[in-house]
């Protein structure tokens, strides 16, 4: 009797086993663009742009050509890419600290000149790979390494959301954020991610899918409460849904 293959590991991602903590939501993120990116058939032609922080070595997992980039730099670095291969498909995955802290200028301006890349965002609210530390998009009141008594407005400011900030941009063509905090909130993260890469298929313009993921480490959650606590704490302050969609054919 012949078995049906009913599930299999894509092909989008390599072998290596992932050095992300137990109950960190990057290694669901990763199968996602992978599962996107092979669907579409795109993998040969493909270049990802690694950043630094927690998906730093995010290159060795990608079953596709990866570069690594300098600390928020990663826009710029997909702007070269891009420029001299505009055949391929090109992306950044990134982390809240290394796109909305150092890096914030890099997206804005690529963004702003209609850069014809996509950005995965991952927003987890907190530095992961340095130690826990305030990072901009932590939650007011949020107790972190570097805000143990948590976020002050008055001392820190609020924090930044991206994609309300990105959607007001001319050059901005799809922005949307999404969580995976649940199977149904998963399902609905790798659409908002075709969608992206349809609109740089098409040429539409700059792209971005924001990412509410988990931190169980620093939070000091186990992985079942750091779902809980994106649901109940990260989705009010940062609302889910498409913030800009140019509308181009094809695309809904």
């Amino acid at each position: 009797m012949t078995m049906k293959t009913v599930f299999q590991k894509t092909s989008g991602l390599t072998d290596k086993p992932t050095h992300y903590c137990p109950g960190c939501t990057h290694g669901v993120i990763h199968r996602l663009v992978a599962e996107v990116l092979e669907e579409m058939g795109v993998l040969e032609d493909t270049v990802g742009v690694a950043s630094v922080g927690c998906s730093v070595l995010s290159y060795e997992y990608f079953n596709c050509d990866m570069t690594q980039a300098a600390h928020g730099r990663a826009p710029a670095v997909a702007t070269g890419v891009k420029r001299v291969l505009s055949d391929r498909m090109v992306f950044t995955y990134q982390g809240d600290g290394d796109l909305a802290s150092i890096g914030i200028s890099e997206v804005i301006h690529a963004a702003a000149r209609g850069e014809n890349i996509t950005v995965i965002f991952v927003n987890n609210a907190i530095y992961g790979m340095t130690g826990g530390q305030m990072a901009p998009t932590s939650l007011i009141g949020q107790k972190t390494a570097t805000t143990p008594y948590g976020r002050d407005v008055s001392v820190h400011g609020s924090p930044i959301k991206v994609c309300e900030m990105i959607s007001v941009l001319d050059g901005a063509a799809y922005i949307e954020r999404v969580s995976i905090h649940d199977v149904p909130h998963i399902q609905k993260a790798k659409k908002a991610i075709r969608r992206a890469f349809e609109t740089q298929k098409r040429g539409g313009g700059f792209s971005m899918v924001e990412i509410l993921s988990t931190c169980p480490t620093n939070w000091g959650l186990d992985p079942a409460e750091s779902l809980e606590w994106v649901k109940d704490n990260m989705v009010p302050v940062y609302p889910l849904g498409v913030y800009k969609n140019l509308s181009i054919e094809g695309i809904k």
